[in-house]
């Protein structure tokens, strides 16, 4: 046992506010893991929200494990200390449930290294009877689950708050493993991969079965009533991401269907929370934080906004949001952000031409992005940022000189308020290659060519490099190479994955398995095969070969 370890493990838990830990005795015992480090993850607020549903049940006992800081991992491997819980400082083995909690695809790679941290074994069907359950929940498993089916005992399928009670009922009764599995898999949003098995050809997924009386199709659930219970900040501490603030959800989904988002579509149907439940709970965080961090897919179109902000306002309070609608920026909402100390405003126009807006459904013209940043210039913000997808499909160098004009525009107009105020002005375009994702209606086409994105990257650094106040921020094509393998990918990625664990790097994995990442991610897909994720009932078909056939002007 590692002392370094639970020195620091107990100087976490002293600067925590909200942390309770729980008596073991008698009581079903879960370890939530989070396959990143603790700074993230405690950042994250359906982690949060997960955890504070299980230990809202008197029977049940939920702690937490990260995946180590680099030196903390260094220091794991040198005292053979297994993987430990941070309330108790116990062995993962010793949980009857290890439930991750994934709302990244880029995390499936260091799940089996927290397995192999705790000492057991990455997939489900080499573990032995009295092994823990292991079951993962989170965004990137509502997409699809199945480069990770492998290692999952049960897989949830929705939203935590209708799931979790009467899986619970079934976990708390125990029994053989199995018996427990074949209860689990009837309950409305549980995928037990073991019950179904998948036939490959090629890249192609050509069977999906259930077995053993398993339903053909898994239903994803969704809370219905979010007014049930409020999902805001749980646990609060110096040292984790938006560290400044108390986040308050504000709805789920979005009511605007861009076809490359998934969140338009896998939280459907859209909701929002009651206003008077919000301001409550903005009163009770403003006695914790100064600052309120607004929680949405789409935070602009949450009816009563203004009256919100001016809620945060009068209590003293200060506004955080992470971007808004171009076309939902209206002049008070701008100066309540400018009360709220923000320097910086970010939109998201997304498609750098009109054809290619129109294409995603974006619905947003030029005049009305120059008109935004017009009213934050006006108001005195002279920062903005703006995020922008390069290789969607059907783009060409056309589409991105219009972008590169569009942002020359945009500047011109921040340099001329700047001299005029004698201050600094900055544009930040934030540019990542289109990645396709399930259940929306591009989910069938390919990923542009790593080679191809990385000469539009070059083109786009050469345009901006030779404007003065514009910087430029683009994600890896290789890295979103990565994202997309493990967004459209088969259980077969399993074993790429141990492999990539065991090397320390995702290439080098691929290589050792003859994995042809560029080949199966840059295909585009017959709309008429079966995709890994079609067992997943929840997604409107109909509605999204309609909206592919639209954006590409096919009958």
């Amino acid at each position: 046992m590692s002392w370094k370890i639970i020195e620091k493990y107990r100087r976490i838990l002293a600067a925590e506010t909200g942390a309770v830990p729980k008596n073991w005795g008698g009581k079903l015992t879960v370890c939530l893991v989070y396959p990143n480090r603790y700074r993230v993850a405690m950042g994250n607020l359906g982690f949060q929200t997960v955890y504070a549903l299980l230990n809202a049940c008197p029977d049940v006992v939920c702690e937490r494990a990260f995946l180590p800081d680099p030196e903390e991992l260094a220091e794991y491997r040198k005292s053979r200390t297994p993987l430990l819980s941070l309330e108790s400082q116990r062995p993962l083995a010793d949980f009857d449930l290890i439930a991750f909690s994934v709302s990244f695809e880029s995390d499936y790679l260091h799940i089996p290294t927290i397995f192999a941290l705790a000492g057991i074994p990455p997939l489900a069907a080499g573990r032995s009877a009295s092994a823990p359950l292991v079951m993962a929940g989170g965004a990137a498993l509502f997409l699809n689950p199945e480069p990770v089916a492998d290692f999952m005992d049960l897989i949830c399928i929705g939203e935590g708050e209708p799931i979790l009670p009467p899986l619970l009922d079934v976990l708390k009764k125990g029994g053989e493993r199995g018996e427990i599995l074949a209860e689990a898999a009837s309950v409305p949003g549980i995928y037990v991969p073991s019950l179904y098995e998948a036939v490959y050809d090629g890249a192609r997924t050509v069977a999906f079965r259930s077995l053993d009386n398993a339903p053909a199709k898994v239903q994803r659930v969704w809370e219905r009533e979010l007014d049930r219970r409020p999902t805001t900040s749980v646990i609060l501490s110096p040292d984790v991401e938006f560290s400044d603030m108390f986040l308050i959800e504000l709805s789920r989904g979005c009511p605007r269907g861009c076809r490359f988002c998934a969140a338009g579509f896998i939280y459907l149907p859209y909701r929002q929370r009651g206003i008077e439940t919000v301001k409550a709970e903005v009163e009770r965080g403003l006695g914790e934080r100064g600052r309120i961090g607004l929680v949405g897919a789409a935070i602009s179109d949450y009816r009563g906004i203004g009256e919100l902000c001016r809620h945060i306002l009068q209590f003293g309070g200060k506004v955080s949001v992470s971007s808004l609608r171009v076309d939902a920026l209206d002049g008070e909402m701008i100066e309540m952000l400018k009360e709220s100390g923000h320097k910086t405003v970010a939109l998201a126009p997304e498609g750098g031409s009109q054809r290619l807006r129109d294409l995603i459904k974006k619905d947003l013209s030029e005049e009305q992005i120059l008109a935004a940043c017009d009213r934050l210039i006006a108001k005195g913000i002279l920062n903005l940022k703006l995020y922008f997808i390069i290789g969607l499909p059907t783009e060409t160098e056309a589409d991105l000189e219009e972008l590169i004009a569009l942002v020359q525009r945009i500047r011109e107009r921040v340099i001329e308020a700047a001299r005029k105020e004698r201050r600094l002005g900055e544009v930040v375009l934030s540019v990542n290659p289109f990645v396709p994702k399930p259940f929306t209606p591009f989910q069938w086409c390919g990923m542009e060519a790593v080679k191809s994105l990385e000469r539009k990257g070059k083109l786009l650094q050469q345009a901006t490099g030779r404007l003065s106040n514009v910087r430029l921020l683009m994600e890896s094509p290789k890295d979103t190479c990565l994202q997309a393998l493990l967004s459209r990918g088969d259980r077969r990625l399993s074993a790429f994955l141990v492999k990539s664990g065991e090397l320390g790097s995702w290439r080098k994995g691929a290589r050792a398995m003859g994995l042809d990442a560029d080949l199966l991610v840059c295909r585009d897909i017959p709309l008429d095969e079966l995709l890994p994720w079609d067992f997943i009932e929840g997604g409107d078909r109909e509605r999204l070969v309609r909206e592919y056939h639209k954006a590409f002007g096919e009958r």
